[in-house]
């Protein structure tokens, strides 16, 4: 990796660290009372950080989860939750 490809990576895991909590809090919230179209929105945004700090697998999970939500079913949501709580202790230790 370049040093400009690894500035930039920095820049950019500094934006998910920044935009990261408020965005895992707006989707609990969007969950919690069953706005399920607005929570898909939210795993959507959040399921590109996923992929850009390498977290393939977890990636997949938030497609497929995403894809469930916009159907009105919360299928998945135990599994994406776990990736958020993991995400957050990864994102501590960077």
């Amino acid at each position: 990796m370049s040093g400009g490809d690894k500035v930039f990576e920095q820049k950019l895991i500094g934006i998910i660290k920044r935009e990261f909590p408020e965005e895992k809090e707006v989707f609990y919230e969007n969950l919690k009372v069953g706005n399920y179209l607005k929570t898909a929105d939210n795993v959507h945004k959040l399921k590109h950080k996923i992929l850009i700090l390498g977290l393939e697998k977890s990636y997949h999970t938030a497609v497929a989860f995403e894809d469930n939500l916009r159907e009105g079913k919360i299928h998945l949501s135990a599994d994406f939750e776990a990736i958020l709580i993991s995400l957050t202790n990864y994102l501590k230790t960077i």
